[in-house]
């Protein structure tokens, strides 16, 4: 072990890594700033290597820095698994922080958990929707229902099931469409689509392939106004079938190769923990008894 390394000041260095600024981290450690420098300097002094390039507007890490943050986020899952073992023998209370899809949550989650509350009324469950910025590994959430399969952490994994997608519209859209020799190439269609910070999402890549170019009707940042817009006969949208379905929209196409499994992951570290195992199970249950429903 490097003298003067001090494993604490790892907790540190990945939050300046993770912040940009010491302002950002020392506020989130609750330090001072000129602490927060201290353990920085200090662990650059025991490791022999520079962390960070100190830049007006914040600072970046180096090639050495870059490569050591895999190996600090092991430290810190360790330190968080050490610290936590009591927890994992405690009785059927606290809380629990599900970090899951908003569509999953509100047509799927939500409605089934009262029966969830009925059998450990004690547990506190915290649904967090905004998963683009949830990581298991940073201990964001203790357990995620998601669709895309994680890279990297200390994590459990489980696929559940599958979430189908078809081309939806309203019954009166669906009635002024025109249709075309080449069916399937939409060209006199108009759709509605994500936004530029949703082009990742499959749907989203989907339509880009259908327009070649051609301009939507309408772009948002939610499910929710997607559904309203396609109901209001505002053009087509690539939905999920139980959400589409459920909202009275016509099914135009009910495969279009955007289908996305569904996973079930826990921080490795809480897989034994009995409230975390609760709400998994129930989870499992629950995709399980709707897996028609969501495959459509």
């Amino acid at each position: 072990m490097p003298r003067g390394l001090v494993w604490d000041d790892t907790r540190a260095f990945l939050a300046v890594a993770r912040c940009g600024t010491l302002s950002a981290a020392a506020s989130q450690l609750n330090l001072g700033i000129a602490t927060l420098s201290r353990r920085i300097e200090r662990l650059e002094t025991a490791l022999k290597l520079p962390l960070f390039v100190r830049q007006q507007s914040g600072y970046q890490l180096t090639e050495d820095g870059a490569d050591l943050i895999e190996k600090a986020e092991a430290l810190e899952a360790a330190a968080q698994a050490f610290t936590s073992e009591a927890d994992l023998q405690t009785q059927m209370s606290g809380q629990v922080r599900l970090a899951t899809a908003e569509n999953l949550a509100t047509e799927l989650i939500l409605p089934a958990l009262p029966e969830f509350r009925a059998q450990y009324p004690e547990l506190l469950v915290e649904v967090v929707t905004d998963i683009s910025t949830t990581n298991l590994h940073r201990r964001d959430a203790d357990l995620a229902v998601r669709m895309v399969r994680p890279e990297r952490g200390n994590v459990t994994l489980r696929r559940l099931g599958t979430l189908g997608y078809g081309l939806y519209c309203s019954p009166d859209y669906e009635s002024r469409r025109e249709t075309t020799p080449d069916l399937g190439d939409y060209d006199t269609d108009i759709f509605i689509t994500w936004g530029e910070m949703q082009s990742h999402l499959p749907a989203a890549q989907w339509v880009e392939r259908i327009l070649r170019g051609r301009t939507p009707a309408l772009t948002t940042t939610s499910l929710a106004a997607q559904v309203a817009a396609a109901k209001a006969g505002l053009g087509l949208a690539v939905l999920p079938h139980f959400i589409a379905r459920d909202a009275g929209l016509v099914c135009v196409d009910s495969d279009i190769g955007v289908d996305q499994p569904i996973y079930l992951v826990i921080q490795t570290d809480l897989a034994r923990s009995r409230r975390i195992r609760a709400l998994a199970d129930f989870l499992t249950d629950l995709v399980a008894r709707n897996r028609e429903r969501l495959s459509g």
